[in-house]
């Protein structure tokens, strides 16, 4: 059977590249984006484009048997930082949405379904370094709370009832083709824009702050090979942790200054640095290496030049 692949949360930070990426990969009418509003015109002109409902089963099946959908990426999220200021809106659409594919795949319906986590699943009394795979878990955001309960819905679905599910803990996530969508590792995107227009930017986190990133075609990368591989392949049915490289706010603002000398950077940290301070500093992500053969291609050298270079041309073409 011909691969069929639905994409939900397509206008999201993550879900509108890889849905490009996708296309590309799989034809352009092999691939439908999907989200509860309109996406951008290079979305809807480029494939099919359905708005969906990601808490509506019945608007999400009637897409799966329009296009005979065989695989499911679920990127509908309400992420850490909107996630506090909306804990239950947050905890309503994370988890009814993750219900309603899992209950597709357990009917049959689809195949294969692709759901990310998040390093918030992390929380104050985990292990800060090299954190490993199977570790304590104490989230302190609904953000964290729901991801960890996905996990073990996952888990649960590929155990109980055979679901292919797959899924990754993303790091932060560093795109110059998308806005931030609301998390707590916004600021690596966000003084990229405030250099080249200001020249300074104030972060909301402090200089120390350690954090694992990754740039975005690492995470792509990541998400489609993860779904490409065997089955017997994919060990971990929760979710892999995934890993880059970590920086803090003054590593990047350094790297920044090499081409523009004159760029400053304050610090101003708001409720967000109780966030980042309860998540990880590096994680260990062994695992996905040796099942699967992940490797990233991005340092922090190569995100900073490739974010400058694009961002400075798109700012010059407006």
């Amino acid at each position: 059977m011909k691969k069929r692949i639905l994409i939900i949360g397509a206008c999201g930070q993550i879900g509108t590249e890889l849905t490009l990426k996708l296309r590309k990969i799989n034809g352009e009418k092999a691939v439908i984006a999907a989200d509860i509003r309109k996406g951008s015109k290079e979305l809807t002109k480029s494939g099919p484009f359905e708005i969906v409902n990601a808490m509506d089963y019945d608007s999400i099946l009637k897409t799966i048997e329009k296009y005979k959908v065989t695989d499911v990426y679920l990127m509908a999220a309400m992420l850490s930082a909107t996630g506090e200021k909306y804990p239950d809106k947050a905890w309503e659409l994370n988890m009814n949405s993750l219900f309603n594919v899992l209950n597709l795949a357990k009917e049959g319906k689809i195949k294969k379904l692709f759901w990310p986590s998040s390093i918030a699943v992390f929380g104050p009394t985990t292990p800060k370094e090299n954190t490993p795979q199977e570790t304590v878990m104490e989230p302190s955001t609904v953000y964290g709370i729901s991801k960890q309960a996905g996990e073990r819905w996952c888990e649960y679905y590929f155990n109980k009832y055979n679901v292919d599910v797959r899924s990754l803990r993303y790091p932060g996530i560093i795109s110059w083709k998308t806005n931030p969508g609301g998390g707590t590792t916004d600021y690596a995107i966000e003084i990229f824009h405030k250099a080249i227009l200001k020249g300074t930017y104030t972060s909301f986190l402090n200089k120390n702050s350690k954090l694992p990133m990754m740039y975005m075609d690492d995470a792509i990368d990541a998400t489609i090979k993860i779904m490409d591989t065997a089955a017997e392949k994919v060990k971990i049915r929760s979710s892999y942790n995934l890993a880059a490289i970590s920086f803090t706010p003054e590593e990047i603002a350094n790297e920044i200054k090499t081409k523009i000398p004159a760029f400053k950077i304050k610090y101003h940290s708001d409720f967000r640095q109780a966030i980042a301070d309860s998540w990880p500093k590096s994680i260990d992500d062994s695992r996905a290496r040796s099942d699967w053969d992940w490797q990233h291609k991005y340092n922090l050298k190569k995100i900073s030049q490739t974010m400058l270079d694009n961002l400075i041309l798109k700012y010059k073409s407006e």
